[in-house]
C-alpha cells in the first residue's frame, strides 16, 4: 500500500515506516502532523487517482525533527561589467517518518 502525497510544492511517494525530508513545516519534534492533499493512492482494493485529490484519504505523520541541509555555495559573474557575488544557502527541512495511510 502506498499513496503520492503533495506537501511543499512538490509530490512524494510515500509507504508505511518511510523517512522523508521535506519541506520546512511549522511543527515542534514528536508533532503529529496530517497530510491531506493526497493526489494517488494505491491498495488491495486498486488504485485511485485524485482530481485533484482522493476524498477522504489522509496520510498520518510524525515530525522526527528540523534543520537545515549542507551549505551550498551560489556565485554570480557578470563578464565585463566587474560584478561578481558570492554567497551561501542552508535549505530548511522537516524530517518526517509515515506512520499510517488512511484510504
Amino acid at each position: 500500500m502506498y499513496a503520492v502525497i503533495e506537501t511543499g510544492g512538490k509530490q512524494y511517494q510515500v509507504n508505511e515506516g518511510d523517512v522523508l525530508f521535506i519541506e520546512k513545516l511549522s511543527a515542534e519534534a514528536d508533532e503529529a502532523v496530517t497530510f491531506d492533499k493526497v493526489v494517488a493512492l494505491s491498495n488491495d482494493e486498486g488504485f485511485k487517482l485524485g482530481a485533484p485529490y482522493v476524498e477522504g484519504a489522509t496520510v498520518n505523520a510524525k515530525v522526527i525533527k528540523n534543520g537545515k541541509a549542507k551549505k551550498i555555495t551560489v556565485f554570480t559573474y557578470k563578464s565585463k561589467k566587474c560584478e561578481k557575488r558570492k554567497m551561501g544557502h542552508r535549505q530548511p527541512y522537516t524530517q518526517v517518518k509515515i506512520e499510517t495511510i488512511n484510504a
